[in-house]
């Protein structure tokens, strides 16, 4: 997620998926803190990073409700501008934080970016080979540092450094969270830019012991290595690594790209971008962070909003996140319903909701190739599926419904009454 680089899962054969991926805890993102976001179960964070506080108002009316990361902040000014505007803020525990710690817009404390990705040997490790000896000596003996001068890039910061460094900030505000963004690392276990960590999954575990809620990056969309681009189901895969790691009672939220960051010619599409925010919340994410950056053709600190289209596209998928807030962080029910597709490489994914009288199933096209799921409710009958968003009803006949998915397509269906048990 850093500003300064991008270098870079038949009706003929039938296939049933896994049943409600989603989460099942229904609290909110920040739970179970009590000073710290709201607890209101019609909230879900939706947040951009690192972006000036003088555009809230902007983001705001795309359906922003959170900042993540100040730019060398945070400080008196910044804070006095998100004020205006009334937007709360995930921020770094610097010392204006630490004389301000009484500040209510301050919800979350950030815990650095990708602490998991190489660090620069000149400038994190001070060309210091102790250091390393210190933090990895693992690394330092199988470069045999002792003999030879250090030619990489430079390790990761060791986990232990970050629950260390957790210590302290919960140690100066126990009453905060701390959010913990993770790299790309998490979702492709090849990625080079761990340096000598490259593969080794172990690490995430312990890393996620430094944090409260943890996050993760990845773009597929406009990623230029051959094994992620256009792949978008690296971000779902991303989400359920981290929820494994994580346990039950720790948020997982995920980053979203929205610009071509820094690809020569493509740039997440309005359709991508629905399809990876969806994949996201059916598969457990508790909150969204845009990456609104872009360096093509030129550097833009607010990416999204200078591109009227996708800034448009953004508002209306914000907008029905929001809408279904109360129903996306409601229990869900694992199982109440299974999808088929044909062929059976196909794949469906869902996570099933109830709210009142009615049941919701929020499903996506986990491939980019058009297919057709066939959805069993669990003891039901007959009834309508309103397809949320797109002015138009399925009937469900004895429990079961079908419907045409593009490739990457997502449909949100309400459902109700059916008496579901």
């Amino acid at each position: 997620m850093k500003t300064r680089r991008w270098i870079a899962s038949a009706m003929a054969s039938v296939s049933f998926m896994v049943v409600s991926t989603g989460a099942n805890a229904g609290e909110g993102a920040f739970a179970p803190w009590k000073d710290g976001q709201s607890m209101d179960k019609n909230y879900f964070p939706i947040a951009v990073w690192l972006q000036n506080p003088g555009n809230a108002a902007r983001y705001q009316d795309i359906g922003i409700n959170l900042y993540v990361g100040l730019w060398k902040g945070p400080t008196q000014a910044q804070i006095d501008t998100l004020r205006k505007y009334k937007m709360p803020v995930v921020c770094s525990q610097n010392e204006w934080a630490k004389k301000h710690l009484d500040e209510p817009l301050i919800v979350a404390w950030m815990h650095g970016d990708e602490p998991d990705n190489a660090q620069r040997f000149k400038g994190y490790w001070k060309e210091d080979k102790g250091r390393i000896k210190q933090a990895w000596p693992e690394i330092y003996e199988k470069l045999n540092l002792d003999a030879k001068p250090y030619k990489g890039y430079g390790p990761p910061v060791p986990p232990r450094w970050i629950v260390n460094d957790y210590g302290q900030i919960k140690a100066t505000d126990p009453r905060r969270p701390v959010l913990m963004n993770l790299g790309q690392g998490v979702a492709w276990k090849d990625y080079i830019g761990r340096g000598e960590r490259r593969g080794r999954l172990e690490d995430y575990p312990e890393y996620i012991q430094g944090c409260d809620v943890v996050s993760f990056d990845i773009y597929p969309a406009c990623h230029r290595n051959p094994a992620v681009k256009q792949n978008l189901w690296f971000v779902p895969q991303g989400v359920d690594r981290l929820r494994k790691w994580a346990g039950p009672n720790k948020p997982v939220w995920t980053c979203i790209e929205c610009t071509q960051i820094q690809h020569p010619t493509t740039k997440a599409t309005p359709h991508q971008i629905k399809c990876e925010v969806w994949m996201a919340i059916i598969h457990g994410a508790k909150g969204l962070i845009y990456f609104c950056h872009t360096w093509k053709p030129r550097f833009i600190e607010a990416g999204l909003l200078a591109d009227a289209q996708t800034a448009r596209a953004v508002k209306e998928i914000n907008a029905q996140v929001t809408q279904l807030a109360p129903v996306i962080n409601s229990p869900s029910l694992r199982e109440a319903a299974r999808v088929a597709t044909a062929p059976d490489a196909d794949r469906v994914d869902m996570v099933v909701k109830r709210k009142g009288d009615a049941l919701y199933v929020l499903s996506v096209n986990m491939k980019g190739q058009p297919t057709r799921g066939r959805f069993t409710l669990v003891n039901a009958g007959n009834a309508k599926a309103e397809v949320l968003g797109e002015k138009r009803t399925i009937s469900v006949t004895n429990g079961v419904f079908e419907d045409d998915f593009e490739g990457w397509g997502v449909h949100l269906y309400r459902i109700g009454p059916l008496g579901i048990d």
